[in-house]
């Protein structure tokens, strides 16, 4: 006994099933598929089936909800602030979009300024928040903070104003309509 004479025992093997080769095959014309329909198509897969087991997405819990009106709010410390000004990235004014530049931010972000790290340089810095510590480093520094009031995205839409004053003035407070009193 050789290993070029080893086979599988009989019928352990079983041969490929070969569809849609004619009508003498038994699998021919329809392919074992039926008629019509979704089902018969090529390319149909039933999503997410497991043979009778519990799906995975039946097995989880649901949890969690996403809130339709999260601002998205990206954190710069003063520390990273003090390192932009000394290589020289930035200068005397810093502004939203030097904030979403330096920190590959998107338009929707909102930026608020943290108080974390030494802050020496007299700088007027623009942002949507400021912590309560970064606006006592600022000014004891000699500095000012401005706040921005529309993301950028929201002032690039605001019309007959300027895109810098856009930023800066405040939002429109929403008015809530009255319910009109059916009279019968």
């Amino acid at each position: 006994m050789d290993l070029s004479s080893l086979r599988p025992a009989k019928g352990a093997v079983k041969g490929r099933k070969r569809v849609g080769r004619g009508p003498g095959s038994g699998n021919g014309t329809t392919a074992g598929k039926g008629n019509k329909g979704q089902q018969s198509r090529s390319g149909y897969t039933r999503p997410v089936t497991e043979g009778g087991q519990m799906p995975m997405y039946r097995r989880l819990p649901k949890f969690g909800f996403t809130p339709p009106n999260k601002k998205s709010v990206a954190c710069v410390n003063l520390a990273q602030i003090q390192m932009w000004i000394e290589k020289g990235l930035v200068g005397e004014e810093i502004s939203v979009l030097d904030l979403k530049h330096l920190c590959n931010a998107s338009n929707q972000d909102y930026f608020k300024i943290l108080g974390n790290g030494e802050f020496e340089s007299a700088v007027t810095i623009t942002a949507h928040f400021f912590s309560k510590s970064a606006v006592e480093k600022i000014e004891k520094a000699g500095g000012k903070t401005v706040t921005a009031y529309r993301t950028l995205e929201e002032a690039s839409k605001v019309n007959g104003l300027p895109f810098e004053e856009a930023l800066l003035t405040p939002k429109a407070p929403v008015l809530k309509k009255k319910k009109k009193s059916d009279k019968s």
